[in-house]
């Protein structure tokens, strides 16, 4: 029973080191620019000049669709592959991929009835 604890304890150990060896590595390497100019502290906005502040506010309503394209998408990526291998699966595959579509839909309705994806 130690021994598992032990492994999770090993396991932290090192992963903090190599996490924590990375970041000082990357400061002794790192690039250090020899004049404290202004225009390095700039923003770089592909050539253009930035317009107003960076920090500024977005409605929910951006992240909502945000996330339901998420959903949507990883629903995509997951169905291909199944796709792909149907044949082979058989009918229970079959059944399991329209119960997930399923809920993924009534998760759907869900939204629209509750007016998570209207503009106004």
């Amino acid at each position: 029973m130690h021994s598992g604890w032990l492994s999770v304890f090993a396991f932290l150990v090192v992963s903090s080191l190599i996490g924590f060896g990375l970041l000082a590595a990357s400061r002794v390497i790192r690039v250090r620019s020899k004049s404290d100019s202004p225009l390095k502290h700039r923003t770089y906005e592909c050539g253009e000049e930035p317009a107003g502040l960076a920090w500024m506010q977005f409605h929910a309503r951006y992240y909502v669709v945000a996330i339901f394209f998420v959903l949507f998408d990883v629903e995509a990526v997951f169905l291909f592959p199944w796709a792909v291998v149907l044949r082979e699966l058989g009918s229970a595959a079959f059944v399991a991929a329209v119960l997930f579509v399923v809920v993924l839909m009534l998760g759907w309705l869900y939204a629209l009835r509750k007016e998570a994806l209207q503009w106004q």
